[in-house]
């Protein structure tokens, strides 16, 4: 079967990155480690640095983990790179794709660059504060509900 064309999710993978960092820039330039600054009642701006995964797994695992997520990531972006190329047709499932992509490698450079992950947003209700987060995850999680929602509720298997 020949390669299908999926040079317009790749574009839309790196508008991804490209957006993800280039928020991270404009955080980095403007807040210290530490600092808070209130935007909505439910909503500030932090700059944090997260070595480890989702709600800092890994956290403190003393370095080796820098490596392990970047050579992670950057495998499933290669096999995404691979799914794209079969289903790059479907839109619902290649946009799924295409965010955990951008997403990934968003933080891929991070982890290189400064050993961590930037994460500036923080969510917060009542007292209590949902972990920092940014862009390239909020792209990794919508294309994470994007692809649940296609094996579930997507066009049914053929026989």
């Amino acid at each position: 079967m020949p390669a299908r064309n999926i040079k317009p999710w790749l574009w839309l993978a790196g508008i991804i990155i490209l957006l993800d960092q280039l928020s991270k820039w404009i955080v980095l330039g403007n807040l210290r480690p530490g600092d808070s600054r209130y935007v909505a009642p439910f909503w500030n701006w932090v700059l944090t640095f997260n070595p480890g995964a989702a709600f800092s797994f890994l956290s403190d695992a003393g370095g080796w983990q820098r490596w392990f997520f970047t050579v992670l990531a950057l495998g499933v972006s290669g096999w995404i790179v691979s799914l794209l190329r079969k289903h790059s047709g479907e839109f619902r499932l290649s946009l799924a794709l295409t965010l955990v992509l951008g997403g990934a490698l968003g933080n891929v450079i991070d982890r290189i660059r400064f050993g961590a992950v930037v994460d500036f947003i923080q969510w917060h209700a009542a007292g209590y504060y949902w972990p920092a987060f940014n862009l390239a995850d909020s792209a990794i999680t919508l294309g994470a509900v994007l692809l649940l929602w296609d094996q579930f509720f997507g066009k049914p298997a053929r026989d």
